[in-house]
């Protein structure tokens, strides 16, 4: 033996003959203050079974604080007690908590074979045990000692041991003898032979390891081992030991119902104490079944594109009932199966973005509003933040409507530093239910409106609900029974999250924005997966190097959300959420529009349509070629164009801000509009100087900075550390670690500018 060991055995020797001689020094008197376990005045683990909606059974599982299959103990079969005695405790009737001989055995066998072999815990103290789980150290076994020397006091033998066979764990989540009996024989206890009997009682040693479904040759031994005991105890004579050693055992289990296993553990987590038997649940299995074969078929396809996680979330708004719940393709999938993809934390992507232009909306903003989308750098508490378009290029003067509908990132950022920063989205996100965003506004900045923040699909889906019932949030449902759910105190909301009647009138026009299919034809084609042929508002969303896709599409009766990615991490290959996700939530709407059928937001009589200028947004006076109509709230109609928005060639005239996109390779209008009063001071707008840029290994284009100047008609880049690249129409800088200094020039006048960055390794 390794002296180590020695020294550990005989400590613990010595501690548990020192416990007890504690024991003994306290006396009887002592114990009398000595608590016991509050579980074991309340009723044993037992079953729940969970239902679909319709009553379609889904799963019998264990759960806390439950009747079922509970018996007495003039029930159990004299053989079935002595195996239960002659496997655990055969002294149980003569010792007072404490078996002293068996704990003297167990010291020396523990001493003589160097390691712990026996624990000499008795039924009373296993009871103890199995009524309040606690870390195995010494201190919890003299604890255990004490209570049971205690619940001998209280107790009567008879109800120590009935309460004992009715809450031990026989595995596969069987609770009590008699819940054993029927699951591993088919059998009720009067009927079990003496070499069921015993099987039966030794599986609580270790139910996972001695699992017969799984190790049948352990469990078989471990029989024989119950049966020898029971023979030298005398509860078995010589034939019936021969007997039951001969007899071939044949386990008939029934069938456990497994059905919707992520929504069913999920329910489990979220059951309050005290619920019934029989808990029918939200969920509608035939539509579950059909999510489950959508996420299959649709990530298979995109395995060679390093894609193997998915889940959807579906939810009927009218009541906030989750009706279908996926967490993963294969919960019985090695490793990753059981992770719940509609619970786990995951960055939002663009998924914010509807909630953003909404706050805009309710301020008095349009979808004819026009913002830059041009490049541009915002001062934030942590620093410089320069956006970027997912493509990498701009469009110049856009509609809410079009960058919306597009998911463009510089937009989204210019809105929300229009509402004030992060503060206002923050507070509606956190007010409609996502519980992910836990640190100050300015810790996430402009960033969280493009995705630098973590969402759950199952908050994510139900946010996404509220904008489905026009700004009207409530909690989502899992049980049909109201006094099952969790309690949520609605009046504890922030009125800016309620459903006033701002929130209704610019919900339905951000449902009316992401349902036009016209308008997102920039950044999605008009043939994407969110196309339809009936009315579906849609969103999508693609992390920082493609970690993770989202797309949510809602109509007045459903939302559906979903996610693809992968639960370590790892990034995809150049898939974005219309080309991972999306098809998964159009699928799904698709089937839920044929089976129960869809509708559409009737409009609201406060809304009336208008023909607007598509690069003012104003409303015109005259008719044009190139006007586009555009629905507002009849007391929120934008100013009408005068002259002076015109050259005299009739082109836009747009302000300064514009000017250094028009003079790039990216400007689609110059035929129809033009910078007015021409700058020429050369002035560099990007980078802005003392901006620190951190390379991610991981995503190579964080090693190409975009740099632009403005006041020339050709500006030339010049650095003594750095390369410059033209891409795209664009000029970039290739960086390295380290301080960097930039320089442009205008050959036509000679002009120069200055800059300086610096630039880290992430």
């Amino acid at each position: 033996m390794k002296p180590g060991r020695l020294i550990a055995v005989k400590k613990t020797a010595w501690w548990l003959l020192r416990g007890a001689v504690v024991l003994a020094a306290l006396g009887w008197v002592g114990l009398q203050f000595v608590t016991l376990p509050p579980t074991l005045l309340r009723p044993a683990a037992q079953s729940v079974e969970f239902t679909d909606r319709h009553g379609v059974p889904l799963r019998e599982a264990r759960t806390e604080e439950r009747f079922a299959h509970r018996v007495e103990l003039s029930d159990v079969p004299p053989n079935l007690i002595h195996a239960m005695l002659a496997a655990e405790d055969k002294r149980f009737f003569e010792h007072h908590g404490i078996d002293f001989a068996a704990l003297a055995r167990a010291v020396f066998g523990n001493v003589r074979h160097g390691h712990v072999t026996s624990g000499a815990s008795t039924i009373t103290q296993q009871l103890v045990k199995i009524s309040d789980p606690r870390p195995r150290t010494l201190t919890t076994k003299l604890l255990e000692a004490v209570r049971a020397v205690r619940l001998e006091q209280l107790w009567t033998k008879d109800e120590i041991l009935e309460a004992y066979l009715n809450r031990l764990d026989f595995g596969n989540m069987n609770i009590g003898v008699a819940s054993a009996a029927d699951y591993y024989f088919g059998k009720p206890l009067g009927d079990l032979s003496d070499a069921e009997a015993a099987f039966l009682a030794g599986l609580p040693k270790n139910p996972t390891r001695l699992n017969p479904h799984r190790n049948f040759a352990q469990a078989k031994q471990r029989q024989m081992t119950v049966l020898e005991r029971m023979w030298d105890d005398g509860w078995l004579g010589a034939d019936q030991f021969a007997n039951a050693s001969q007899e071939k055992l044949t386990l008939q289990p029934r069938q456990r119902l497994f059905r919707a296993p992520h929504f069913v553990d999920f329910v489990m987590q979220e059951l309050p104490a005290g619920a019934p038997a029989t808990v029918a649940t939200t969920l509608d299995l035939d539509l579950n079944r059909f999510v489950e074969d959508t996420v299959k078929e649709r990530l298979t396809p995109l395995r060679e594109k390093n894609v193997h996680d998915g889940a959807v979330v579906v939810i009927d708004n009218r009541t906030g009932e989750v009706i279908a719940l996926v967490g993963s393709e294969n919960y019985f999938a090695p490793g990753t199966g059981q992770v719940n993809g509609a619970l786990a934390s995951r960055s939002a992507g663009s998924t914010f973005k509807p909630f953003t232009y909404l706050l805009a909306l309710e301020r008095g903003a349009t979808p004819a509003t026009i913002v830059a989308d041009v490049p541009a750098t915002f001062a934030t508490s942590t620093g410089v933040y320069r956006p970027e378009n997912y493509n990498k290029r701009c469009h110049g003067p856009l509609s809410y409507r079009l960058a919306l509908a597009n998911s463009l990132n510089i937009p989204a950022v210019r809105v929300l530093s229009s509402l004030g920063g992060a503060g206002p989205l923050q507070a509606r996100l956190r007010a409609w239910g996502m519980t992910t965003l836990e640190e100050p506004a300015e810790h996430y900045g402009l960033g969280l409106t493009i995705g630098n923040a973590e969402t759950r699909l199952i908050e994510l889906t139900n946010a996404y609900a509220a904008l489905a019932r026009l700004g009207e949030w409530r909690p989502y449902r899992l049980v049909l029974d109201p006094a099952l759910e969790k309690r949520v105190d609605i009046a504890s909301i922030p009125v800016a999250a309620g459903h006033t009647a701002q929130t209704r009138d610019a919900a339905w026009l951000i449902a009316d924005m992401l349902s036009d299919n016209t308008a997102r034809m920039i950044g999605f084609g008009s043939h994407s997966a969110l196309r339809f042929d009936f009315p579906v508002a849609c969103k999508t969303g693609t992390s920082t190097d493609y970690r993770d896709n989202w797309t949510v599409g809602y109509t007045p009766e459903f939302t559906v959300g979903a996610w693809v990615g992968n639960f370590d991490g790892s990034p995809m290959r150049d898939v974005s959420g219309v080309t991972g996700a999306a098809p998964i939530m159009h699928a799904v709407m698709e089937h839920l529009h044929a089976r129960f059928g869809t509708t559409w937001f009737a409009t609201p009589e406060t809304v009336v349509e208008r023909e607007v200028q598509p690069l003012t947004g104003k409303l015109l006076t005259q008719a044009r070629l190139d006007a586009v109509r555009e629905k507002f709230l009849r007391d929120h109609l934008p100013p009408v164009e005068s002259p002076a928005d015109y050259d005299a060639e009739g082109r836009v005239k747009l302000g300064p801000d514009y000017r250094a996109w028009m003079e790039s390779g990216e400007n689609g209008i110059a035929s129809r509009a033009l910078c007015d009063a021409r700058d020429t001071t050369l002035r560099v707008e990007a980078p802005v100087a003392g901006t620190t840029y951190v390379i991610d290994p991981d995503l190579p284009s964080s090693r190409f900075v975009p740099v632009l100047a403005s006041g020339a008609a050709r500006a030339v880049w010049q650095s003594d550390s750095l390369e410059f690249r033209e891409r795209d129409g664009r000029t970039y800088a290739e960086v390295s670690e380290g301080m960097h200094r930039l320089s442009v020039r205008d050959p036509a006048t000679g002009a120069r500018a200055e800059t300086w960055i610096y630039v880290k390794t992430l």
